[in-house]
């Protein structure tokens, strides 16, 4: 912890975040006195900061080294700054993480792949769109820049990650946003209103279910389009 950051009692102010209600949801709307809180522990946002679980990788992942902070090449939607801060199980920021992520365009396509979306008939195969890897700071902190996920039949909107130690994968997961949100977007924006509303919701994903109120990120308004930040806990000691 640096020498000019106040200590705080870090399993402490981890289970204040995570008796929060409003953290559960992760809808990023916190008291001030929990951001500030947060802030001085070295976070990004008071989101719960836990070691998170291990849930499917999916069918999806390359794993091409596409070493870039902006992941969304042509795939259009409303622009999402996405920072993961990876951290141990008390909440200390690991550096040179390498995170890859991965996340499907606002039509339910991932790229890279034949018979893709909800009707199982893009080809998407020698593409690379929204995909991608950085290596965390100082802070913890890989930051990618992309659009809000759409969505595809039988999954509620959400982001896949792998975090590597050493070459060695350490957790996979995903991340979730709030339904309201989604739902809004969805129907009001373009290109996904041309869908509409999806038909999963976080409560009904047995994925997000089992990846718990951790895993959703907080979410803040951003001229033309949003921050999503998330606190990843890891067992470095795996």
């Amino acid at each position: 912890m640096s020498a000019d950051r106040p200590e705080i009692p870090r399993r402490a102010l981890l289970a204040g975040f995570a008796a929060s209600p409003i953290a559960a949801f992760g809808i990023g709307v916190f008291s001030r006195a929990a951001r500030a809180e947060a802030q001085s522990a070295g976070l990004i946002t008071p989101n719960v900061c836990m070691v998170m679980p291990e849930v499917t990788e999916g069918p999806y992942y390359l794993g091409e080294g596409l070493v870039r902070s902006d992941i969304t090449e042509d795939r259009e939607g409303v622009p999402m700054r996405l920072r993961m801060q990876v951290v141990t199980a008390s909440c200390e920021p690991v550096p040179g993480a390498r995170v890859d992520v991965w996340h499907c365009d606002a039509e339910g396509n991932y790229s890279g792949y034949a018979r893709q979306g909800s009707d199982r008939r893009a080809d998407t195969r020698g593409e690379t769109f929204l995909r991608g890897t950085q290596m965390t700071g100082d802070d913890g902190v890989a930051r990618f820049a992309t659009i809000y996920p759409g969505w595809y039949r039988g999954r509620s909107t959400h982001i896949h990650y792998k975090v590597y130690l050493d070459d060695r994968s350490v957790l996979t997961s995903q991340i979730f946003f709030p339904d309201a949100l989604s739902q809004v977007l969805f129907r009001t924006r373009p290109p996904y209103n041309a869908r509409g509303e999806s038909d999963t919701r976080n409560r009904n994903d047995r994925i997000a279910q089992r990846a718990g109120e951790g895993a959703y990120a907080a979410m803040r308004e951003e001229p033309g389009g949003y921050d999503a930040a998330l606190v990843v806990g890891i067992d470095a000691g795996i």
